[in-house]
């Protein structure tokens, strides 16, 4: 650490030096450079601690070698094989060019082709101390590198990746060159390139609110006819609110306010329009009204960056409103967000009322900016649970239910876990989290490394690969890793003069004395009586957040050690709960059961009516009118809510989970593993641990459908086919009577693939399939066309059919000698939970679709209940339902469909569930009830 003093020069009582870039702006700077990376002094905790949890010199000096040797094969494999395209596709070996590949979506706005992941990654580069790498990098963007394409990008993505990547290469870029040893010739053509970028992005901005346009093409703007953008209405928080620290840095490295203005602009409006009584800020907002469109509010995916960059722009910038914005935000979630260790969604009108019941990825950050903000406590307890999930799946899932279930089995490498992980390591000096990060490390290398890259999990359940590689991967998730092992020394310049971005990019705090913007009026007090005993006006100091007590974080971390395995667990009440002072616990719909006399006059205290139907279902209705209060009533909403997403669960888990093909010959050995789609026949390979292996052979006829005329090449392999002329079990049949082990059906569906193609099972035909005992699986026509190629370059291909993957052979030994290792390591992982959106199985087995139940306008049919939810004694026969929890931002939805082989065509009928939003949109006297109790208004 420098020996800059931490907490010696913080302000008080709102006054001091650091005001609004006023007053003793150096002392700010110095006061908090250490706090903008939260590189808090820990050196006497680390003295404190006991020596044998220390982790050694040496051992941290392997373990950031090894990051180092991991970024050089992402970085070269991009390189190699993907360059000059946005993003490197690691299964394929080959680059991504939007418009060659299916459209994925909102996640393809990232891409524009400008070599997204080299700029993305330059000043990783530097960090990782490849300074020769990073001057020849810098050389192909201000050659290659073209940013007036006709293409509709992100503008939120575009500002962190490509503007925030570009500013910060200038930033290390401009330090190197002072060093006088690199870059010598630099005259700053980043910034020059930045610059042109950020006019291409100003066209957004052209609203009366002052809110972007969620997209811009870099060529015509947004609104023209050749646009294709610019009729959108609404964007979400964080995109909107992400923009000052990249606009901001732009502005005062080139003198133009104006990108600085507007940044400014949009997060006022936000703050504007915050909603008065809770402090809070929905999810999506209407960029020309400032209506918002979607009313949750939580701290993970469309609002996440946007808390961040108000406190970060408070450290760079110095303003004192960001810092008050900030803090009263902080204040809310703390309040109503947090329900430690949990963080869960709430509404904004009713933040007493949770709005989901489960949790994103992307919250993985806020440990980290609680570090930053000081609040040590809640951050250890928050990372803590989210290792144990980690370790429970490997990966951080997309999405996970509030007892520890898969709900979006996908995880795109996302690195938030590891930046916190670094903060609270560099806050508390705990070599714990040097632990923590060493398991990181070791699964990445374990079940994402491929011979072309790292490839994301297409399922953390099974091991299954995604072909995709986002250059966030190694603009942030190296940096932090390495960061984590480094020493002081290991760096060529000092860390702690700069502020990480979202995307990790660096930019320089003496940008807090250049290029000054005028001064202006503070105006968040004019929408709020800020309570100053809610803020803290001083760097945070080590006294405070980490008490002399070297066990002091582990006491917090132990009651969360075994959290995530318990049967039941239950989530923290609220304070005045906690307390004992408060009115008893609401009913929650896991706990329920209609033979409970008890529960069954709490539902009629909240409205809700039990309705027993002829047939033996059980269906909920409720009328708020008929509640004994209002908060009763808004206890039986919240309630209906969870009972929908209950029964839409239990519904998913009726469905077979996906499946592995895990190649494991040379040069493979494990590495590749791909989504396949289970079979509701033949051997089930959740009950065979071992799975089925063996060599590939093509059948003759590829389409399986009439005797195999060559059985001795099938013999005692998997047989691999074509999709259509007949039905799945007939195929089965055929192979199955040749000799075959196994077999895997290929979609003949040209570019078909489960990055962007609903997953679906295999029917049988109506008959009796007892007599099929081989396996058989579904690839789509991409993952398929993986195991062709591999066969016309290696001729012999072995592969692994199982519920998921088996362990990665790192020491290219054979597979036999590690197998009884892998089923041990694999039994840490039992629990399966299916995806969104599944549509129901056809009980006849004849591979029709049967529609999803139509629930009525406020009512919920219950199935029965399993796990820790009390089965109802009433109910006798499941009614399904075709309700789901809302989409996070930018996610693709997963759905499941069962699927014949005899219609090609109509198995591509997308039959999707209900939308959680629809559902609520229909219960609207309901809502207008409790809104009508809600006096202030937006």
């Amino acid at each position: 650490m420098s020996g800059v003093a931490v907490g010696g020069q913080g302000r008080s009582d709102g006054g001091g030096g650091g005001g609004g870039g006023g007053g003793d702006s150096a002392g700010r700077w110095a006061g908090w450079k250490l706090l903008a990376l939260g590189l808090l002094s820990a050196s006497s905790v680390l003295a404190a601690a006991p020596a044998a949890q220390a982790m050694g010199r040496e051992e941290k000096r392997r373990l950031g070698n090894q990051v180092v040797e991991m970024f050089d094969h992402a970085y070269s494999n991009y390189m190699e094989h993907a360059y000059p395209a946005d993003e490197l596709m690691p299964l394929t070996c080959r680059g991504r060019v939007r418009g060659q590949e299916p459209s994925r979506g909102d996640v393809d706005d990232a891409l524009g082709k400008f070599s997204l992941t080299l700029i993305d990654t330059l000043d990783t580069l530097v960090v990782l101390n490849k300074t020769k790498e990073f001057e020849e990098a810098v050389k192909k963007v201000i050659r290659d590198v073209n940013l007036d394409n006709d293409i509709v990008v992100s503008v939120f993505e575009t500002n962190i990746r490509v503007l925030g990547g570009l500013l910060g290469g200038h930033s290390v870029a401009i330090m190197l060159k002072e060093k006088g040893e690199d870059m010598q010739w630099y005259n700053g053509e980043l910034l020059h390139m930045a610059k042109q970028l950020g006019y291409k992005l100003l066209p957004a901005f052209n609203t009366t609110s002052g809110l972007p346009y969620p997209r811009v093409n870099l060529k015509f703007g947004v609104r023209s006819p050749e646009a294709r953008t610019g009729t959108e209405t609404d964007t979400c928080t964080a995109c909107a609110g992400t923009l000052i620290l990249e606009f901001a840095a732009l502005s005062r490295f080139t003198g133009a306010s104006i990108f600085e203005e507007y940044a400014r602009k949009a997060l006022d409006f936000l703050w504007e329009k915050r909603q008065r009584s809770s402090n809070l800020v929905g999810v999506t907002i209407n960029i020309h009204t400032g209506d918002w469109v979607r009313k949750d509010s939580g701290v993970g995916a469309g609002i996440d960056s946007y808390y961040e960059y108000l406190l970060k722009a408070y450290v760079l910038l110095g303003d004192d409103s960001f810092l008050e914005r900030f803090n009263t935000h902080y204040d809310a979630i703390m309040r109503y967000i947090s329900q430690p260790p949990l963080l869960l969604d709430v509404h904004i009108h009713k933040p007493m009322l949770n709005a989901r019941t489960w949790m994103d990825s992307l919250l993985a950050f806020f440990p980290g900016l609680q570090v930053l903000k000081g609040d040590i406590r809640p951050a250890i307890e928050t990372h803590e649970m989210l290792y144990q999930v980690i370790k429970k799946h490997n990966f951080l899932p997309e999405a996970f239910t509030t007892d520890f279930r898969v709900h979006w089995a996908q995880h795109p490498l996302r690195p938030e876990f590891a930046e916190s992980t670094y903060f609270l390591y560099k806050a508390t000096g705990d070599p714990y989290y040097l632990e923590v990060g060493k398991t990181l490390i070791e699964n990445l290398n374990k079940y994402a490394r491929v011979p072309c890259g790292f490839a994301a999990m297409k399922d953390v359940r099974t091991g299954s690969h995604e072909d995709r590689m986002d250059s966030f991967f190694l603009a942030e998730m190296f940096k932090y890793l390495y960061l984590l092992f480094a020493d002081k020394e290991d760096l060529t310049f000092d860390i702690e003069d700069y502020i990480f971005t979202t995307e990790a990019h660096l930019l320089p705090l003496w940008l807090s004395t250049a290029n000054q913007t005028a001064p202006r009026k503070n105006i968040t007090t004019e929408y709020t009586e800020l309570d100053d005993s809610n803020f803290d006006w001083t760097c945070p100091n080590t006294q405070i957040l980490f008490p002399n007590d070297p066990m002091y974080a582990q006491s917090i971390r132990e009651p969360l050690k075994n959290v995530v395995d318990k049967s039941c667990p239950r989530g923290v009440s609220r304070a005045e709960e906690s307390l004992g002072t408060g009115p008893k616990p609401p009913l929650r719909a896991r706990d329920f059961m209609a033979s409970n006399p008890e529960h069954l006059e709490i539902l009629k205290k909240m409205g809700v009516s039990l309705i027993h139907l002829k047939d033996g279902r059980v269906q909920l209705v409720q009328h708020a009118i008929q509640a004994a209060s209002s908060l009763d009533a808004e206890d039986g909403l919240r309630f209906m809510q969870e009972m929908i997403e209950l029964s839409s669960q239990q519904q998913k888990e009726q469905q077979l989970p996906p499946r592995a093909v895990q190649i494991v010959s040379h040069p493979f050995f494990g590495r590749v593993v791909l989504t396949a789609g289970p079979a509701q026949f033949g051997m089930d390979l959740s009950k065979h641990k071992s799975g089925a292996r063996g060599f590939v052979a093509v059948s003759k006829p590829y389409n399986g459908c009439s005797e195999i005329t060559n059985p001795e090449a099938l013999k005692d392999k998997i047989a691999l086919m074509q999709r259509g002329q007949c039905m799945f079990a007939e195929k089965a049949r055929n192979i199955q009577k040749a000799g075959a082990i196994g077999g895997i059906v290929i979609d003949d569906n040209e570019g078909s693939s489960s990055d962007t193609a609903p997953l679906f099972q295999m029917a049988g035909d109506g008959k009796n399939t007892d007599d099929i005992t081989v396996p058989m699986l579904f690839l789509f026509n991409k993952e398929g066309s993986i195991i062709l190629d591999a066969i016309q370059e290696y001729e012999a291909v072995e592969v692994l059919l199982s519920d998921k993957a088996k362990d990665r052979d790192l020491e290219m030994e054979s597979m036999e000698q590690k197998s009884s290792d892998n089923d041990s390591h694999n039994q840490r992982s039992e629990e399966i939970s299916a995806d969104l959106n599944l549509v129901n199985q056809d009980p006849e087995g004849e591979g029709g679709l049967e529609s999803p139940a139509e629930l009525g306008s406020n009512s919920v049919s219950l199935m029965d209940q399993e796990s820790c939810i009390p089965k109802l004694q009433e109910t006798n026969k499941l009614q399904e339902t075709s309700s789901q929890a809302s989409d996070l931002e930018n996610h693709p939805e997963e759905q499941s469909k069962i699927e014949t082989d005899s219609n090609p065509t109509d198995s591509w009928d997308n039959n999707k569930g209900q939308s959680m939003e629809s559902i609520l949109a229909d219960w609207n006297e309901d809502i207008e009830a409790f809104e009508m109790m809600e006096k202030d208004e937006l």
